[in-house]
């Protein structure tokens, strides 16, 4: 039996990995402390539950996880202003991290984009149609948007200098480069110089391959390693998305997956007919929270509660929907929602949300007023459902418990049959 405190300590360390699987001294000294206190530990229960593999030194430590679903963009890198990465500043990512491996202790923002502007010209590159010239002052926010991500990261760290004054193509920024984190990046199970493949998705289904189970036994423990990432990564894991001896072997371990899930991270689990969900409940093992406050989490919520009654709906229906929220919560909602054209912004942070949630799913076929997208329900949208309120006179009901509250204890039971 581990004693509290310690399980306590070992539950907070892997939590801090899992919310940030790459921690640096500089910025994440108390929780890096704690997963070097218990590294045996916890690298153990990775290796055995997951698969991943955990390092950790004296500056960093770095949890090498794998994507459950490679194919799944419901969470991007994002920018200043929680945009989205564009397909090209990942590409110019890529190039800046080509060249701080090749780059000197500290280098300049203007350095690098030398170096990056180099490597785009090569014919290789040009040939994909990737231009990069930062000319203008939006060629130069993609740059800018990539290096306070490696600022985030910890690969940088500035010296002097604001990247605001290089966007005005006025001054330059001053960093240090941190090569033991950079040096910790790639996360694929082989080198990239061992890939032969040609083509971004052979090419990336090659980094991530993983060896084929040969046996009965290594079968279920491979089948064990991805359920469990998935758990810990995934809001839901809905059983009809797995293949058929995922899906039986979820089933039969279910209780044991997840128990040790939970003595693991404290995460709680959400057993429906429909799959399982790992709740958190200190609402800290997540990047999208719902709800929200604000307009864009309003929104969401409405948004949510429209689709928790339909199984399915055109993207043209909910834009009206929105049109109308937004005419109706105009005195509360920020400035410009109801000018021409804003339902479209805002519909598509709802989207975007709902969808990292696993709450919906977008899908491009035919609708009644031409080609476009149908949004899709999810059964855990279902929580999100109102019914209602029956208003009777008090003490109507035995015990004294008016229509409303009955109404309320019937939602809650019904959606406590799915998700």
């Amino acid at each position: 039996m581990i004693p509290a405190e310690e399980q306590a300590q070992r539950q907070a360390a892997l939590r801090a990995l899992l919310a940030k699987p790459l921690l640096v001294a500089a910025e994440d000294a108390e929780s890096l402390l704690l997963v070097r206190r218990h590294l045996p530990a916890l690298s153990g229960w990775l290796r055995r539950e997951t698969g991943w593999r955990l390092a950790a030194d004296a500056e960093t430590a770095r949890l090498f996880k794998t994507a459950p679903l490679a194919s799944d963009a419901t969470h991007p890198a994002r920018g200043y202003n929680r945009e989205p990465f564009s397909r090209r500043r990942y590409v110019a990512l890529c190039l800046a991290l080509s060249a701080l491996a090749r780059a000197d202790a500290q280098t300049t923002l203007g350095s690098l984009a030398d170096d990056v502007l180099t490597a785009a010209a090569e014919p290789g590159l040009a040939a994909t149609g990737f231009t990069l010239t930062l000319d203008s002052r939006s060629d130069r926010a993609d740059l800018v948007a990539v290096v306070r991500l490696l600022l985030a990261w910890g690969v940088l760290s500035r010296v002097a200098g604001d990247e605001d004054a290089y966007l005005s193509a006025s001054a330059d920024v001053l960093y240090d480069v941190r090569r033991p984190v950079l040096g910790l990046l790639l996360t694929g199970s082989r080198g990239p110089s061992t890939i032969s493949a040609r083509g971004f998705e052979a090419t990336l289904a090659e980094l991530t391959a993983e060896p084929v189970a040969e046996t009965d036994e290594l079968h279920n423990q491979a089948l064990r390693r991805m359920l469990t990432r998935r758990l810990l990564d995934d809001p839901v894991v809905y059983y009809d998305e797995l293949a058929e001896d995922e899906r039986a072997y979820l089933i039969a371990q279910r209780h044991n997956i997840t128990g040790r899930i939970s003595e693991a991270t404290g995460l709680l689990p959400e057993l429906r007919a429909e799959g399982i969900a790992m709740v958190d409940p200190d609402d800290e093992l997540t990047d999208v929270r719902m709800p929200e406050q604000r307009t864009d989490g309003h929104v969401t919520l409405l948004v949510a509660e429209y689709l928790a009654g339909r199984a399915r709906a055109p993207r043209a229906e909910l834009l009206a929907f929105v049109r109308q929220a937004a005419q109706a919560h105009a005195s509360y909602w920020r400035k410009g929602v109801t000018d021409p054209g804003a339902e479209i912004e805002l519909l598509g942070v709802a989207l975007d949300k709902l969808s990292a949630l696993r709450l919906i799913e977008v899908e491009s076929e035919a609708t009644h007023d031409g080609t476009g997208s149908v949004i899709r329900s999810r059964p855990a949208i279902a929580r999100f459902a109102l019914a209602e309120p029956t208003i009777r006179e008090p003490g109507s009901l035995p015990g004294g418990k008016t229509g409303t509250n009955q109404a309320r204890k019937a939602t809650a039971d019904a959606a406590n049959t799915i998700f």
